[in-house]
């Protein structure tokens, strides 16, 4: 049987009696009505996503995933590759930003590490799946062969159904990989057929000239894979990471359980627009944390038609950003359920007013 048989599966429909009953719930609360703005457009599609009129964001699944990149020995990064396998030593240490803010919002964080260059012994925490030493150089081979690829979108899958099993009610995806900015950046270019250029930034803290020469490489990459790049599956198999192949098969099977998505970063939503376009449907599933300072975020926003909840200047990753968003997503929650409504409180209600 084939292996990617499941991402065929349809994703679930979202709760269109429940949105409008959240619409109605707001409509009723003691406020003038859209007087909350976004808090209150976000409370109605937690509604619809969770199919409830009383939405909460109290359960949050955190997956972080690590991979390691084979362009990375083409001087991508402002880091050296040993980086990602002692990042993965800090997840599972509780020092990593991700941990910290995963311990303050009381969220589950799992790590799972898809293979590293440095081998690591088993850690606490961390569920090692070694699909190989990191992906192979994509600007001379596809950076994943078939199993591995396979693999890899089902590490993701495999994420999203220990969450919904548990009773997630928010799936945050991150990531932690030297050289997956350039991954993400050339599968963006491929899907999106925009030059590299527009969609190459710094990633750890490249200068200029670094930049310049990330952007030549991406379009190296680009050249030789030409032929099979108008099937976002062989896009994302040849240009894409371990990590990035287990995020788009995290958030593809999230939609099919309909399970909510709060998208972080650049690395991520790439990963979410190979979703979309393999599995239509799944951007349903997706509220956006936040605006990555990586330049090439605004265009896969744009692309996905997304408005994300903050703007902070981060580029971390790890799922940094979508975990920030998670009080505001709270926020609204408390909101929408918590308070009067107009008859409750004996206030007259003047409608739109």
């Amino acid at each position: 049987m084939n292996e990617l048989t499941w991402l065929d599966m349809p994703c679930a429909d979202l709760s269109e009696t429940a949105r409008a009953a959240a619409e109605a719930h707001q409509h009723a609360l003691t406020k003038p009505r859209g007087s909350l703005g976004r808090l209150e457009r976000v409370a109605i599609q937690l509604a619809a996503l969770q199919g409830t009129s009383r939405p909460t964001a109290d359960q949050v699944h955190i997956a972080v995933f690590a991979g390691d990149h084979g362009v990375a020995a083409r001087g991508v990064s402002a880091y050296p590759q040993s980086v990602t396998a002692e990042m993965v030593r800090n997840f599972a240490g509780g020092g990593a930003a991700i941990s910290v803010l995963a311990r303050e919002l009381g969220a589950a964080l799992e790590v799972i590490n898809l293979g590293t260059v440095t081998e690591l012994a088993t850690l606490p925490g961390v569920l090692s799946l070694h699909l190989g030493a990191g992906t192979a150089d994509f600007t001379a081979a596809p950076a994943m062969d078939e199993a591995q690829f396979a693999h890899a979108l089902a590490a993701g899958r495999d994420s999203a159904l220990r969450a919904v099993r548990a009773g997630a009610q928010i799936y945050i995806g991150g990531e932690m990989g030297i050289g997956n900015t350039t991954a993400a950046a050339a599968l963006a270019c491929a899907l999106l057929a925009l030059p590299p250029q527009r969609l190459t930034g710094p990633g750890t803290g490249m200068d200029a000239p670094g930049i310049a020469r990330k952007s030549a490489i991406i379009a190296q990459a680009l050249a030789y894979h030409a032929p099979q790049l108008q099937s976002p599956g062989e896009s994302l198999r040849r240009l894409g990471g371990f990590e990035i192949a287990a995020l788009t098969g995290a958030f593809i099977a999230c939609a099919q359980q309909g399970l909510p998505i709060v998208v972080d970063g650049f690395i991520t939503t790439a990963a979410l627009l190979a979703a979309e376009r393999l599995r239509p449907g799944v951007r349903d599933w997706c509220l956006f944390g936040h605006r990555s300072e990586e330049p090439g975020h605004a265009l896969l926003l744009e692309a996905l038609g997304a408005t994300p909840l903050l703007d902070l200047d981060m580029r971390l990753g790890e799922g940094s950003g979508a975990a920030a968003a998670v009080p505001l997503l709270r926020l609204a929650c408390a909101l929408h359920n918590g308070m009067a409504t107009f008859t409750g409180a004996g206030i007259s209600d003047q409608g739109a007013a």
